[in-house]
């Protein structure tokens, strides 16, 4: 009884595994219209979006530097990474500056409906499965995108709080795929 219990639950925790990211990463021509009329919509569905926050910190506050994370390379991020990279980064600062001494915005939006054509596979699966005749696809997530040279994330910070800002902006970048680098500009 507990073994059948256990290989169904192995089954449903391998369904629920994310495809992985190399395979959305790229840019391509985007097949995905939304719209008010239903039978000129091609995507039933949008997923909803994880991101909690897009501005966190001091948004009032006068600050004498900014910091931004660009991009390298053009490229979708899932909503997910993008939250994320927010959280790691906002903690640090919270926890280092304190509320009022930074202010942090994510400055991409993730729109993009991300879709996956699930073949069935193991016993009966051809009368389940419609193969690649209708491969149109669920929408299973979004993703931002995200062309070279762009702001992903912005820090706003006092010289005091350099060094900490330019830290969180590193460890924002290890949620993200691909490279990025940072630049500090002095606000006037």
């Amino acid at each position: 009884m507990h073994s059948n219990l256990y290989k169904c639950f192995e089954i449903l925790r391998g369904m629920a595994k994310k495809r992985k990211f190399i395979a959305y990463r790229r840019i391509e021509r985007p097949y995905t219209r939304k719209s008010k009329y239903r039978e000129k919509s091609f995507v039933r569905t949008t997923p909803a979006n994880r991101i909690v926050r897009y501005e966190m910190g001091n948004p009032t506050g006068k600050f004498q530097y900014k910091l931004h994370l660009i991009s390298d390379t053009d490229l979708q991020i899932r909503d997910l990474a993008l939250e994320s990279m927010r959280l790691t980064s906002n903690r640090l600062l919270e926890k280092t500056l304190g509320r009022v001494n930074y202010f942090l915005k994510i400055m991409v939006y993730p729109h993009h409906v991300l879709r996956e054509n699930p073949l069935a596979a193991g016993a009966g699966a051809d009368r389940m499965s419609t193969g690649m005749k209708h491969s149109f696809g669920k929408s299973i997530g979004i993703a931002a995108r995200i062309k070279k040279g762009q702001k992903i994330m912005t820090v706003a910070v006092n010289k005091s709080g350099l060094a900490t800002a330019k830290k969180a902006l590193i460890r924002a970048k290890q949620k993200l795929p691909n490279s990025y680098h940072i630049i500090a500009e002095k606000i006037a």
